[in-house]
């Protein structure tokens, strides 16, 4: 089974010089999410939103063609695919020759298809920058002094007084699982339920400073977190992580009741 210290996350590898799939490795879900309580039948769901501001290949006359795009994987596909190899594989794509830009998106979706072992979607161009809607809870006033490993036990939520709002923070940072380098993201939570406590948050989010996790596992255990300490009836959990090798990824875990309607965009930091 593919873990992430076999991928090639943290090598050195050789700039790619010809086209190859076999360079995009998956990480099976299921280990992650059985670390956390996560059965076959998830309660969420949503997908990890990729932006490519570098993307290139040839055309048939040997002309180099330049693009951006967005890469849509669903929660429930059996694989994530891991970062650094989809970096590399998009670099392969750059000394490849294509009758056109439509065959250079199939190509795209294909292999990732493949490699996430379900249906990903690839369109040209980004999503507008855009601020968060909501209300941070950034400016909070209070002592922080746990970061690690995330503390559901910060969670608590006003059983008397069911609420709908969106909170927001830019303060949320982990650190990847095999390299140890520093992620950061804001991250939106929608929610109706018991309104939350927004100190017990923001330390909640707080105690994944120190935390090695993928993204896409941090934003999966937020979401769980929330509806066990929390009681949340309805939520929608998006992380927006900063860009690292021309790629930011963007996972997003939701109840069913809100996943239609979502506009996505790109956080000024992106």
């Amino acid at each position: 089974m593919n873990t992430p210290h076999d991928s090639s996350l943290g090598r050195e590898v050789a700039y790619p010089s010809q086209y190859d799939p076999g360079l995009l490795f998956p990480i099976p879900r299921a280990a992650a999410r059985a670390e956390i309580g996560l059965a076959a039948a998830l309660p969420f769901v949503g997908q990890d939103r990729w932006h490519v501001y570098e993307l290139g290949w040839l055309d048939m006359r040997g002309k180099p063609c330049v693009a951006t795009a967005t890469l849509w994987v669903p929660a429930a596909s059996p694989n994530l695919v891991e970062s650094k190899s989809l970096k590399l594989y998009l670099n392969s794509l750059n000394a490849a020759r294509f009758a056109s830009a439509a065959d250079v998106r199939a190509r795209i979706a294909a292999d990732l298809s493949a490699c996430a072992g379900a249906g990903v979607t690839v369109e040209f161009g980004l999503p507008p920058v855009a601020d968060a809607e909501g209300e941070s809870i950034d400016g909070l006033e209070l002592d922080i002094d746990h970061y690690g490993p995330p503390q559901a036990g910060f969670l608590h939520a006003d059983g008397g007084e069911a609420v709908a709002e969106t909170l927001v923070s830019a303060l949320l940072k982990s650190n990847c699982p095999v390299t140890g380098q520093p992620d950061w993201a804001s991250v939106s939570i929608r929610y109706a339920g018991p309104r939350i406590d927004r100190g017990g948050l923001l330390r909640y989010l707080a105690s994944y400073r120190d935390h090695a996790e993928f993204h896409e596992q941090c934003v999966e255990r937020i979401f769980l977190d929330l509806v066990r300490h929390c009681g949340c009836h309805s939520l929608d959990v998006e992380a927006r992580y900063t860009r690292r090798g021309g790629l930011d990824i963007n996972p997003r875990r939701c109840t069913a009741d809100f996943a239609a309607g979502h506009r996505p965009f790109r956080d000024p930091r992106q």
